[in-house]
This record gives structure tokens, C-alpha cells and sequence, in this order.
């Protein structure tokens, strides 16, 4: 299948599929939002509670829908999803967003998971970007600036991966739900690094700038390390690894979010190191993290074939082929579409 024609399926199923499923299906008209749980069926749970991390990326999903397509229809969603972050999630007190609230907006959830305000920080920043929305760029900045100050390890570089309310770390939970104690994780650093990349887009300032390239730096030197090819994923706070297991949908998909930081930081130097790593990271997963119809696996024993993990490989597999131009890669992507096409998509009532 050439590029073009691969490019316009892609296409279709977003505008066709996705987009159109959580806006018809899953705003919450009467409490604000989006409603935290919908069957494949398309009845919602209105009772369900509502995550962040869920109205953090749809916030980014639909500014962004809105920045490529300028379909004002994708800016009001994106905006259902930034009130209702502003109005019931921020911790006005303590500084944040809570993890979990009720339908109602109620905290459920009080505690301070960095993933999910990661998550945070990459919506309200795309909110910015296509709404040219000053005071979702300031939250960002000050959601940024707050990480740094509570989050990051002065002693051993990198970030803490889960706190209470009040910012007291808390090694027992971790965003994996791993045995613990568990002080950092590959996930939690990974979304770091797509998130702040959504800042330094809408405020290029120098704070942004050495936060990326020190995550861009951490990843080289201690979550990918001496292996090369596979993400550790799970540490103390000296980073000694916890475990050998390993996963094949973060390993493509750190592949390419590399490589997209290191291009927007526009450093030669760096991207120099960024790339055989990112390539490393692909073959790995081409080598061993493949089902028999070219589906992207989870780790053992699950041995599942998640809908995110195709999501992620076809992109990663093809920023792989666009770096080599080795056409082993563009067959993965496009493999990873097929199974998706044949296995994922619910052709019935929408969605994956």
C-alpha cells in the first residue's frame, strides 16, 4: 500500500470513527464533561466517575483536531473538557489535579499521580496553541513549574512517579500498579517528556527547553541504558531496576517520541544520539514483540494485543521507516493496521 493511499485510510477512521464517537456518545450534557464510562454499545454510565487523564487527553484530542482541521465543532468539545478540568479537578489548595472525580465533579481520587498531571499539562498546552488561550497557557506553565519544584529528584535526576494530596511521596503506588515500593517509572517518564514538549511549543523559554533535553538525556542513559533496544520500567529512586519485565507497545512508542522531542529541540548533537537509539528500540520490537498476523503483543503472560499498542506501533514503525528507509518498517505499520482493521475497529457501533 503506498504512503498516500495509507494516509487517507488513517485519516478517515479518525474523522469517521474516533472523533465522531466521543462526541456523540459520550458528553456528558448533564453534569459537565465526559462521561467516564460507555459501553461498546454506546449506552454511557452517567454514575461512572470521570478521570483525568481521560479529560486530559481529550482536551488534547480535540485542540488538536481543531488546530489541523478548523472544525469549530472540535474547539467547543475541546473546551467541554478544559471547563470541567478548571472547575472540578484543580486543587485549588494544595496545587495540581486530583486524580478521580465523581460524575458530579466531587473528588474521588485526591492523590497526585505525575502521569496524570502530565496529561494535564499536554492538553491545557494544545488548548493554548489552538485556542490562543492565555489562561490555559498560564496553567500549563504553572502546572510545569509546580512538577519541577515538588517532582523532580535533585539527587538522582528524574521524577517521582506518585504523591498524596499535599505532595508526600507515596513509593507504594505507582502508576502501573506494580508491587511495590516502585520510586519511578519508564510510563510516568515517558508522558513527561510528550507533555513538556506541548509547553515549550506555546512558550519557548529556556525552563521547558532543559527539562525535554534532561528527560530526552534520562531515557538514553538510564530507562533504555545498556540494553539498547528494550525501556526498563520500573525503579528505585537510585534508579536500580526493580524487575526485568519489559513492553513491547512502549518500547515503539518511545521510539518515536524521541525522536519527536530531540527534532523540535532543533539539535543536531542531540539527535545524533536520539536516532540509532530510536531504531534500536523499533528493531527490538519488530524482532520480538510481534504476534502472527503483526500485531504489537503485550508483555508476558498476557500476551494481549491492545488496541494503544497497534496505535502506537504504526506510528513508531513508520517514523522507524522514514529515518532508515528500510521498507521492513512501513510493512510493520501497515500490518499493525490490517490486524487493527480486522480486530479492533467495531465496525458496528464505532470505535475500537
Amino acid at each position: 500500500m503506498d504512503l498516500d493511499r495509507y494516509g487517507r485510510l488513517l485519516e478517515q477512521e479518525l474523522l469517521g470513527n474516533i472523533l465522531p464517537f466521543h462526541a456523540q456518545f459520550c458528553v456528558d450534557r448533564v453534569r459537565g464533561g465526559f462521561f467516564g464510562r460507555v459501553e461498546n454499545d454506546q449506552t454511557p454510565h452517567p454514575d461512572a466517575p470521570k478521570g483525568l487523564v481521560q479529560h486530559g487527553r481529550l482536551l488534547w484530542s480535540f485542540a488538536h483536531a481543531y488546530r489541523v482541521y478548523g472544525d469549530p465543532a472540535y474547539l467547543v468539545l475541546a473546551e467541554r473538557a478544559y471547563d470541567f478540568l478548571l472547575a472540578h479537578f484543580l486543587d485549588r489548595r494544595d496545587g495540581g489535579l486530583f486524580w478521580q472525580v465523581d460524575a458530579a465533579g466531587a473528588p474521588l481520587e485526591r492523590r497526585k499521580m505525575v502521569y496524570g498531571q502530565a496529561f494535564a499539562i499536554y492538553g491545557f498546552a494544545e488548548y493554548a496553541l489552538a485556542a490562543g488561550e492565555t489562561c490555559s497557557l498560564e496553567t500549563a506553565v504553572a502546572l510545569y513549574t509546580l512538577l519541577e519544584e515538588k517532582v523532580r529528584d535533585p539527587a538522582h535526576g528524574g521524577y517521582f512517579d506518585a504523591f498524596d494530596r499535599a505532595w508526600h511521596l507515596t513509593p507504594e503506588i505507582n502508576i502501573d500498579q506494580a508491587p511495590g515500593p516502585v520510586t519511578k517509572t519508564m510510563n510516568t517518564h515517558l508522558h513527561l517528556l510528550e507533555a513538556y514538549s506541548n509547553p515549550y511549543r506555546a512558550w519557548p523559554d529556556d525552563g521547558p527547553r532543559r527539562s525535554l533535553r534532561n528527560l530526552i538525556e534520562l531515557h538514553l542513559a538510564r530507562i533504555i541504558g545498556e540494553s539498547c533496544g528494550r525501556l526498563g520500567l520500573h525503579f528505585d529512586a537510585q534508579w536500580r531496576p526493580l524487575n526485568d519485565q519489559v513492553s513491547p507497545g512502549h518500547d515503539i512508542e518511545a521510539s518515536w517520541l524521541l525522536v519527536e522531542a530531540a527534532q523540535l529541540l532543533d539539535d543536531p548533537e542531540l539527535l545524533q544520539k536520539v536516532v540509532p537509539a530510536a531504531l534500536h528500540l523499533a528493531q527490538a520490537t519488530l524482532a520480538a514483540g510481534l504476534g502472527p498476523q503483526g500485531e504489537v503483543l503485550d508483555e508476558d503472560p498476557a500476551q494481549a494485543a491492545v488496541w494503544w499498542m497497534q496505535a502506537e506501533a504504526m506510528v513508531g514503525f513508520l517514523n522507524a521507516y522514514e529515518l532508515s528507509g528500510e521498507e521492513r518498517y512501513l510493512e510493520a505499520s501497515q500490518r499493525c493496521w490490517s490486524f487493527t482493521q480486522d480486530n479492533l475497529i467495531d465496525s458496528r457501533y464505532g470505535e475500537w
